[in-house]
């Protein structure tokens, strides 16, 4: 059924264009794509799909906002934001899913909601499993002391893809093109991080702060 995809027209490849790029901002923050869409819709500047035109309503971005606003501060919390990670990431699939469907006009619904989940969800998913490893990569080598930094660059990231994603959505789709490959690259450096550590024998000073 994905043969059809190429076969639609320019109005649909720009909303494929625009929801993978608003799916793989969700992988950075995963309210502040959605309230951006929202704030979107809500001026004119984005169709949607009808399922989901409720994301244009006045409930669900005074949510949104409050829900962004929530989420980028609390990234800022030492503690907080490697907790949050562990959540994040089956929410942002979620969020991704949610808002590359809202975007993929045009299309019967069966088709629509596949292609979030495969495209959408796919891309949210593995930008945020990126995301996940970079701040346990920071967390390791300086004690968390450089979390802010990763935290802001995510913000900054999140919501200059999703501007990109509204207004320039072909130039958004290179740009998730590179951040999936940059996503792969972090993943697989945590991976063999974690692997070498388990791999190095404990000294009987390690093992007596283990068992304290």
């Amino acid at each position: 059924p994905f043969s059809s995809l190429f076969a639609t027209p320019t109005l649909f490849r720009s909303g494929l264009a625009t929801g993978v790029g608003l799916a793989a901002a969700s992988g950075l923050r995963i309210f502040l794509p959605a309230f951006l869409a929202s704030l979107a819709l809500r001026t004119g500047l984005l169709p949607v799909a009808e399922s989901v035109g409720w994301l244009g309503h006045d409930g669900a971005a005074l949510g949104l906002g409050l829900a962004t606003l929530l989420e980028v501060v609390a990234y800022y919390v030492p503690w907080l934001d490697n907790l949050l990670d562990g959540i994040a990431t089956p929410a942002a699939v979620v969020a991704g899913v949610l808002v590359s469907a809202a975007t993929f006009v045009g299309l019967p619904e069966h088709l629509q909601w596949t292609a979030a989940i495969v495209l959408g969800g796919g891309a949210a998913g593995t930008v945020q499993l990126g995301t996940v490893a970079t701040r346990a990569l920071s967390s390791t080598t300086t004690g968390g002391l450089a979390n802010p930094l990763v935290s802001t660059a995510e913000n900054a990231g999140a919501g200059l893809l999703t501007l990109l994603a509204l207004v320039l959505p072909f130039v958004a789709l290179a740009l998730v093109a590179g951040l999936l490959l940059v996503a792969f690259r972090r993943v697989a450096r945590w991976r063999r991080t974690r692997r070498e550590r388990r791999a190095v024998p404990l000294t009987p000073g390690d093992r007596r702060r283990e068992s304290s």
